[in-house]
């Protein structure tokens, strides 16, 4: 999936692509959805180079755990 702009708000939409980096401006309460499924990712050094799905990957998360995960990311 790529990173889309949605046409209502004109924001992007979070993927598994992400850069880990790039959530929170994207999403602000990024990090407490992270935080929640165990990931404290937003502060770690890899957190700049990796995509979400290589993080999450990482924490043993499996493909469907992931998807479920990018849903609640894109809340707004």
């Amino acid at each position: 999936m790529k990173t889309k702009i949605k046409k209502e708000t004109n924001q992007k939409e979070i993927s598994k692509k992400t850069k880990l980096s790039e959530i929170m401006s994207i999403n602000n309460k990024a990090a407490e959805i992270l935080f929640d499924e165990g990931m404290i990712c937003m502060g770690c050094p890899m957190a700049m180079q990796e995509t979400l799905e290589q993080g999450c990957l990482a924490h043993g998360m499996t493909k469907k755990e992931i998807d479920k995960l990018i849903v609640r990311l894109n809340v707004k």
